[in-house]
This record gives C-alpha cells, sequence and structure tokens, in this order.
C-alpha cells in the first residue's frame, strides 16, 4: 500500500507530461466539451417538449399544435446533431494532434537511446508503445473531451428536472442512480485490472510474433516451427483467457443495468398512475420522468464507458511517459575537445572493462592495447569471446564499465556523439539494407557523396558485380535486400560504410560470406585507400586476419595474445588452436 501511495505521483507526472502535448490544442480542448454541454441542455428540453404534446395537443386534438412542437423537436435534434458533430471535429483534432505530437516525440527520443537502454527497456515493449499504447491514449482523450462533462451534467440534470416535475416520483430516481452506479462502477473496477493485465500479455504474444518473423528462416532450418505454434498457442491462450473473463465480466452490465432500470420503470409507472389518478400528476409529465430515466441509464453506461477507456488510455500514457522518461544513458559532453591532428585516426583501450547490467559478469575484462593511424588490425576469438563487444565501445554504443577507450587521442566520452560516430565506418555482423535503390542505401554512409565517391567505395568493396546485375546505382533493392545474396549484402554494407571515408574502419565479421579470394582482395583494397583509415577486421577466419599488422587473439572477454600470425602461432596457444582447427591440412 505504501509503495503504491509513493508511486502515486510519479503516475500523475507521468500522465500530465503526456497531456502537456495537448498545449497546443487548447482551443479545442474547451470547444469540444462545451458544445457537448450545449447538446446536452438540448437533450434535457426534449422530455418537456414531449409532456406538452402528450398534456395540451393531444386531448384537445390540437394538430397546429402537435405541429409546432414537432418543429421544436426537430428543430432541437438539428441543434443538437450540429453541437455533436462540431464537439466531435474539436475533440478528434486534438486527440489525433496529441497523439501525433506524442509518437514524433517517442521516435525522437528512442533514437537518442543509447544500446543499453534498447536492451533494457526492449524492442517489442517499444512498439507496443509506439502504436497500441498511443492509439489507445488517442481514444483516451478523444472520448474523455466528449463525455467527461456531458454525462455527469446529463444524469445529475436529468435528476434535477425530475425533482422539479414531482418529488415523489423523483425519489425513484434518488434510488435507481445509485444502485445504477453500483452496478456499472462495480463491474468497471473488477475489468480494469484485467484490462492492465492483457496488455502485458499482448507484449509478450507481441515480442513472440516478431521473434518468430525475424528468425523465421532459422526456424525452418532447425524444424522447430511445431515447437513456435505450440508457444505461441500457449501465449495466445493466456491473452484470449484474459480477454474472454473481462469480456464476460463486461457482459453482466447491460442484463444488469436493464434489470435495475426496469424495476426502477416499474415503480416510476406505480407511483406516477397512482399521482395522476390523484390529479398531482400529468400523463405528459410521466412520459418526461420516462424518458429521463432512460437518458441516465444510458449516459451511466456511456459514464463506465468512458472511465474504463480513460483508465486504460491512462495506464498506456504511464507506458509511453515512462518511455520518455528514461534518461539516455550516454550524451555529448558540454565542454567538447578538440583532438590534435597528430592523433587522429588513432585508437586506444586503457584498460577496458564492460559488463551489460548489473549483476552480469563481465563481458571484457581488462583490455590494454593502442592502434595507430593506418595500422589493420585482427580481432579473433571464440564465439562469445567479446568480439564486437570490444568494437562497440570505439563508436560508443556502450560505455566502459572500468578504464576508458581514447578515440584521437581524447576519451571516447569528451568527444561530440554525432562528431565521433562521423568519423567511424562501421559494418555489422547482420548486412542491413533498406527498401530503395542501391544509391539511397549507400549515401546513408554520406548523404553528400557523388557518383564518383560511390563508384570508388563499390570498386574497393568488390561490388561492381552487383552493380552489373542490378542495372546501376538505380537498381532497386527489396527490403533486407532480399532480393540479394548474402555475399551481396554485405559487399554493400562495406561499400555504404566506404562511402563516408572514415579515419576508422570496423568490419565486424562482415566479410563471413565471402570466397576466400574475394575476401583477399577486399583486403588489399582497403589497404590501398588513399586516405589510410584504421581498420579493424573482426572475424573467426584466421585467413581473413592473417596479414593485418597487428592481431588481437580474445577469449571469454581477455585478451589472450597480441602479435603478429607467425608470433601468435608460436606464443598464443588460443590462436594456434583456432588455425590448426581451419587449416589442419596445411599445419601437418
Amino acid at each position: 500500500m505504501h509503495e503504491r501511495l509513493v508511486n502515486l505521483p510519479v503516475r500523475h507526472k507521468r500522465m500530465k507530461k503526456v497531456l502537456s502535448y495537448l498545449r497546443d490544442y487548447r482551443r479545442e480542448s474547451i470547444l469540444g466539451p462545451l458544445f457537448k454541454l450545449l447538446e446536452a441542455c438540448f437533450e434535457l428540453i426534449v422530455p418537456f417538449v414531449i409532456a406538452a404534446i402528450v398534456d395540451k395537443g393531444i386531448p384537445g386534438g390540437d394538430a397546429g399544435y402537435i405541429l409546432r412542437m414537432g418543429a421544436v423537436l426537430v428543430l432541437l435534434g438539428l441543434i443538437g446533431l450540429a453541437s455533436s458533430v462540431t464537439a466531435q471535429y474539436f475533440a478528434a483534432k486534438a486527440a489525433v494532434g496529441l497523439a501525433t505530437k506524442l509518437r514524433h516525440a517517442l521516435f525522437a527520443h528512442i533514437q537518442k537511446l543509447g544500446f543499453a537502454d534498447l536492451d533494457r527497456i526492449g524492442a517489442s515493449t517499444l512498439i507496443t508503445r509506439m502504436t497500441s499504447d498511443i492509439n489507445q491514449v488517442q481514444s483516451g482523450v478523444n472520448l474523455g473531451l466528449r463525455l467527461f462533462l456531458r454525462s455527469p451534467f446529463i444524469v445529475f440534470g436529468a435528476m434535477i428536472m425530475a425533482f422539479t416535475i414531482d418529488v415523489r416520483c423523483a425519489l425513484v430516481f434518488a434510488v435507481a442512480i445509485p444502485v445504477l452506479a453500483v452496478i456499472v462502477f462495480g463491474i468497471m473496477l473488477i475489468t480494469m485490472p484485467l484490462y492492465k493485465k492483457t496488455q502485458a500479455q499482448l507484449d509478450g504474444v507481441l515480442l513472440l510474433t516478431r521473434e518468430n518473423l525475424s528468425g523465421t528462416r532459422v526456424l525452418r532450418a532447425f524444424g522447430r516451427e511445431d515447437d513456435e505454434i505450440a508457444e505461441f498457442d500457449r501465449q495466445h491462450a493466456g491473452l484470449t483467457r484474459l480477454q474472454s473473463l473481462s469480456g464476460k465480466i463486461s457482459a453482466l452490465m447491460n442484463p444488469l443495468t436493464y434489470i435495475a432500470i426496469n424495476a426502477a420503470l416499474i415503480a416510476l409507472l406505480n407511483t406516477g398512475a397512482v399521482r395522476v389518478n390523484a390529479g398531482a400528476l400529468s400523463q405528459g409529465q410521466v412520459v418526461a420522468l420516462v424518458n429521463y430515466i432512460g437518458q441516465i441509464l444510458v449516459e451511466l453506461i456511456k459514464l463506465a464507458n468512458l472511465i474504463i477507456t480513460v483508465s486504460k488510455a491512462a495506464a498506456c500514457a504511464n507506458r509511453v511517459s515512462a518511455v520518455l522518461s528514461v534518461r539516455p544513458g550516454m550524451a555529448s559532453p558540454r565542454d567538447v575537445e578538440t583532438p590534435e591532428a597528430a592523433d587522429l585516426g588513432n585508437v586506444e583501450f586503457d584498460h577496458v572493462s564492460l559488463r551489460y547490467s548489473e549483476g552480469a559478469s563481465d563481458a571484457l575484462t581488462d583490455i590494454h592495447f593502442s592502434v595507430r593511424r593506418g595500422q589493420m588490425i585482427g580481432v579473433i576469438g571464440g564465439t562469445g569471446s567479446g568480439k564486437s563487444s570490444l568494437m562497440n565501445l570505439i563508436p560508443r554504443f556502450y560505455d566502459a564499465t572500468q578504464g576508458c577507450v581514447r578515440v584521437d587521442g581524447l576519451d571516447v566520452r569528451r568527444h561530440r556523439l554525432d562528431e565521433l560516430r562521423s568519423r567511424i565506418g562501421v559494418v555489422p555482423q547482420k548486412a542491413l539494407l533498406f527498401k530503395g535503390s542501391i544509391r539511397e542505401n549507400l549515401l546513408w554512409g554520406n548523404p553528400n557523396a557523388d557518383d564518383d565517391t560511390i563508384l570508388e567505395a563499390v570498386r574497393a568493396a568488390q561490388a561492381e558485380d552487383v552493380l552489373k546485375a542490378k542495372g546501376g546505382l538505380d537498381g532497386m533493392l527489396e527490403q533486407n535486400g532480399r532480393n540479394l545474396s548474402g555475399g551481396q549484402r554485405q559487399r554493400l554494407t562495406i561499400a555504404r560504410a566506404l562511402v563516408r571515408r572514415p579515419e576508422i574502419l570496423i568490419l565486424d565479421d562482415s566479410a563471413s560470406a565471402l570466397d576466400f579470394a574475394t575476401d583477399a582482395r577486399l583486403r588489399m583494397a582497403i589497404r590501398k585507400l588513399p586516405y589510410h583509415p584504421t581498420v579493424f577486421i573482426v572475424s573467426q577466419r584466421s585467413n581473413s586476419v592473417r596479414y593485418a599488422d597487428s592481431i588481437v587473439v580474445l577469449d571469454d572477454g581477455q585478451v589472450a595474445g597480441i602479435g603478429t600470425h607467425d608470433e601468435l602461432l608460436r606464443t598464443c596457444a588460443v590462436y594456434r588452436e583456432i588455425y590448426e582447427s581451419q587449416f589442419r591440412k596445411e599445419v601437418q
């Protein structure tokens, strides 16, 4: 209980942060409810007009009076319709505007988060919060602006109007309204926690679906389709049970409320009939009271649905705000230092250790070596030895837990992030290409590059045959480069990094799909680049790093050896084991 009370101010602040995006829609947020109140006022007048027709027009057979009152009803309906449409327009404009601004702000904020932040939050929940949660917030704001004032106004207005007609009959309202409120809000309070659990379960189903879609090739390769279908069925069954339970409870709303309202209607008609016989009440007034009790029922149900929707929207808003409240784990320093010209392209790992999360073991431990500009450094080791983790520290995708990484003579934490990364070309393990032309994909490396620069990078990356096969730079690629082979994708991603003409080039196992001859030509072309970048080649193949100026051997996050190929064969057991496993015949 204490924890809930402590969290209330935090939730309030988060909700307030989301609603702050309504500032540009203050006018719509005020006009929408006001027009709804105007519609409600006309709706409360309708039973009086009907009572007048029943009491005056029908008994006297005054057709002119009936037509005039009928015209008044039509006029009230038209004015109410115009007010309702206007209110809907302003409410929708404010709600859609809020959702648009919120979605843009969330996307921009996610782009600022570091890799560690994204790992901690999770991609699946971020997708849910940007789509489903924001849509729920939009629905809640839209419904709230339209009904938050209207429904209570109708309920209490109808009860007050009933008291102005007849106090004794209005006592039925005084009993019926609390009973209806208990039924409606009781069901609401039971279902609200279920809706929250349903949203959390939906995250799990979305995560599983996303993993299956992204890993469909692996699943089919290992024949795990039936296992994944069974897991999806289990997850989906849990979601279905929650939705079914909440649906069954919500389904009790209509029968219970209609039982209560019909009981109230029987009591009202019984009391009204006695009062009519006594001459204290007219037939038209009884009809008006029946209309008012019908209005109350409708509005109480609307109010319950409103509260449920707003509660779900508030929960979703807190989830969105929680992401917006995450401070990026890494940011550009305020006082940026300028590196010395003599240090450009130099990289130094100064007793670096890396731990991805608290309580976990170190992914890297006490890494210490330095690299001069223009050198080609090979990084080799078994799976999980920390090769990619080491390379991720250079462009500051992650921050070292201990020690520091220096680029151009300065700690990477003293560089502006955009300037640091603009001087580094990274080719990740997974070759990722986007739907569009080859030129558009390569310009990601440098949006201002001309065709000569692009073609120079393509030649160095040994990707000229890809251009010929696809009709030149304007050849179209499918999403993720599905219309290319694995080797073609890797060469284009290398070309994209080279278009930047980087000071530091990181090839993170990015030539694994290339044959040995193409791999050798690629390394030779990179050595001949006129701007002489510092090159890190990460690989599990000893042949890819064999001719590097120096080779760093990693084993379980630690440096097992540093030296040339020949030196490591003599002094490093880990490197010798890797080499012998790949070139057993040559060794024999």
